[in-house]
Parts: C-alpha cells; sequence; structure tokens
C-alpha cells in the first residue's frame, strides 16, 4: 500500500467508515486492563502498532503509533468484524509501520504537524513542566514567533476522526482568519491560535483604548462569538476559554496550563456556564487550592443555622447580584423583578443569616459559601 493512501484501500476493504484519533494512553490501558481478550496491548510506556481494543460503544481501536501520553489509533465500528478480519487488520498495521508507513499518512502536512506538536504539549504538561520553548522542528514557518490569541475548546460531545479537524479547521477559518492554528491535544480538547488583529476588529469604534479592561471586553466578546458559532453549526454543548495574546514559541506550555486550569473551575464552580474567562476566576483559583476535608467542615458550619441561602428563589438572586457586582438596580433588571422586590429579598436573608451582602464584608462571606457549597455538593 502507499503511503499516502493506504487508509483510503483499507476503507473501501472493510467497507466501513475509519476515523483517524488520538486516545490518552491511560485510557487505552484502563480498557485493555478491563479486556478479557485482547491482542498484543504492550506495556504502560508504549502500544505497539497493529494493537487493538473495544472503545466500549461498539468502536474498535487498532494503534497507529504511541508517545508518552497518547496513542494515534485508527476507528470503526465493531459490529459485523469476523476474528479473522480484525486480525488482517492488525497483522497489516503492523507491516505498514515495519515497512516505514507513517502514522499520519493520508492527512495534510498542516495537520500532522499540530498533531505531533498537541502531543509534545500534552507530554510536557503531564510532567508539569510550563517553562520550555517549543522545538525548532515543531515551529512552522515562523508563525509562532508572531502574536497571536489562544483559545481552548473542550467538547462534551465525541467528534473525532481526520473529518473532524479539517470541517473545524475550515469553521474557525471561516469565522476567525485564515492564519488560525488548530492544534489537537486529548480527545475532545483543542488549542486555537488566532491573529490578535481580531482584538482591533472586535473593539468599538467608540472606545479605542489599550487598557487591560478594554482588552478583556474584547476578547469576552470574541470568544462569546466563537462560541455561539460553534455551539450551533459544529460541535454542540462545548466549553470554550481565551487569554491575553501570547508568542506561541515562549510560552504556549503555560498558557495552555492556565487554559486547562480555567476550564476546570469554570465547570467545578459556574455548572450551566460556557465560557470561562482567567481573570474572573481569581477566588475560585484560590478556593480550588483549600484540601477537602476542611471545605465540606467550612460550609457545614456556615450553614448550620441556616439554608436560606440554599433555597432556588433566593440562590439564583445572589448568584446574579454578585455577577452584576452587586448593583441592585441592574439585578433586578436581570431577574426581571421590581427592585422593592429585590431589597425584601435581601432583607429576608439579612434576618435570617445576620449577613447584608449589600455591605462588602458580608457579600465576600456569602459568595464564598455558595462557591464552595457548589463543589463540596457535587463531591
Amino acid at each position: 500500500m502507499g503511503k499516502t493512501n493506504w487508509m483510503e484501500q483499507l476503507e473501501e476493504i472493510v467497507a466501513r467508515p475509519i476515523r483517524q484519533r488520538q486516545v490518552a494512553l491511560k485510557e487505552w490501558h484502563r480498557l485493555a486492563h478491563d479486556m478479557s481478550e485482547h491482542q498484543g496491548l504492550g506495556d504502560a510506556k508504549a502500544v505497539p502498532s497493529g494493537a487493538y481494543l473495544l472503545s466500549g460503544d461498539d468502536q474498535i481501536w487498532f494503534a497507529l503509533r504511541s508517545t508518552s501520553t497518547n496513542v494515534e489509533v485508527i476507528e470503526m465500528e465493531h459490529e459485523g468484524m469476523t476474528a479473522t478480519e480484525i486480525g488482517l487488520i492488525s497483522w497489516t498495521l503492523a507491516q505498514v509501520k515495519k515497512a516505514g508507513g507513517s502514522a499520519y499518512s493520508g492527512i495534510s502536512e498542516s495537520e500532522r504537524q499540530a498533531m505531533e506538536l498537541g502531543a509534545w504539549l500534552v507530554e510536557r504538561l503531564e510532567e508539569g513542566d510550563t517553562q520550555g520553548s517549543v522545538p525548532d522542528r515543531l515551529l512552522g514557518r515562523g508563525r509562532f514567533f508572531s502574536t497571536m490569541i489562544p483559545f481552548l475548546l473542550v467538547s462534551e460531545q465525541a467528534e473525532t476522526g481526520r473529518t473532524s479537524y479539517t470541517e473545524l479547521e475550515k469553521l474557525l477559518r471561516t469565522f476567525l482568519a485564515e492564519e488560525i492554528i488548530l492544534i489537537p491535544l486529548q480527545e475532545q480538547e483543542w488549542l486555537i491560535l488566532g491573529p490578535v488583529s481580531l482584538i482591533h476588529d472586535a473593539q468599538s469604534e467608540e472606545r479605542e483604548d489599550d487598557t487591560e479592561e478594554a482588552l478583556e471586553e474584547s476578547l469576552a466578546s470574541i470568544a462569546s462569538g466563537l462560541h455561539e458559532m460553534l455551539a450551533s453549526e459544529w460541535i454542540g454543548e462545548c466549553h470554550l476559554t481565551v487569554s491575553h495574546p501570547i508568542s506561541p514559541a515562549n510560552s504556549i506550555i503555560a498558557t495552555t496550563a492556565l487554559l486547562r486550569e480555567t476550564v476546570q473551575l469554570g465547570r467545578a464552580f459556574h455548572v450551566g456556564a460556557n465560557i470561562h474567562l482567567p481573570w474572573l476566576l481569581h477566588l475560585e483559583r484560590l478556593l480550588a487550592t483549600i484540601p477537602d476535608p476542611q471545605r465540606i467542615r467550612f460550609v457545614e458550619q456556615a450553614l448550620k443555622r441556616t439554608d436560606a441561602f440554599l433555597e432556588p428563589e433566593m440562590l439564583t438572586t445572589l448568584e446574579t447580584f454578585f455577577s452584576l457586582d452587586c448593583n441592585v438596580s441592574e439585578t433586578a433588571k436581570k431577574l426581571y423583578i421590581h427592585r422593592n422586590t429585590l431589597l425584601y429579598r435581601l432583607d429576608k436573608l439579612k434576618q435570617e443569616t445576620e449577613l447584608d451582602v449589600r455591605q462588602f464584608r458580608d457579600a465576600v462571606l456569602v459568595n464564598i459559601i455558595l462557591l464552595l457549597y457548589k463543589v463540596t455538593k457535587r463531591n
């Protein structure tokens, strides 16, 4: 088989779609451990080409190559496949590897480079190395020395394979710009680098200033538009975060670590939100460092006297109040209630808890209680 078309030929032979994807090495070995019958799965450091296993959703994975963190596989439906067919595919992939075939055969050069860079990034993050620079072999025509806007996209749905990469890249180029770089990380996780010119396009003509606040407003606006487009046209339910512009060649690892942490914090402390901004999660980042036993004890003590905070109506009221910087008028407008109705609710909370959220000290305390309650409740 030729190096550029063996996957297409294999797809014709097995008469079923074939998708190429990355699987976390830990996930591969977890599934392998659960299987009673499998072939050539390898040890924890490597998975040999041709190894296969069932993914648990009636799909079968065949390994192409592996790194210290990921396994490149081809995926196809398992239903109707005989043991002989599986054995032949496994043997064929092993022979392709021996003959010098590439796991990236049949994909574009830009996608191959992106997959290699993604695997390298994940490996660095797994090792806790956030200060390294991108190796020269992965820099790709100097674009990594330009200032770019980093986004992290995490999908809630299983959109994988070569076609998905191509479709997502095309969609991003249409919405953002031709100069975007798309880097697949773990399964359902993508790092997107967009041109810094997007910021100037997002800024209104009336407000052309270079303050950090204006920059963050522009980034939030871009992220909101991008998420709306992705959720409706391609990927469905997903989470998105963005950070200040960077020079990828020097800070892509640390920035990716920050974006991953931001998504994790947003999903933990703000269920229902899909856009997570690192500059709005400083308190959540601090609270996340508190050990679980101490969090639980604090929440139990805070709620010992009353559970007035947790009534659905009050909970919604407080969350909206805090999200609007404790502005009474804006909160009433957002909740579609009269200003006096809101004041009545806050006065009632004060009577039951002796905490007045219109006072800074009490507002901070109640906000912390609610944030910790959300996390401890799910744990």
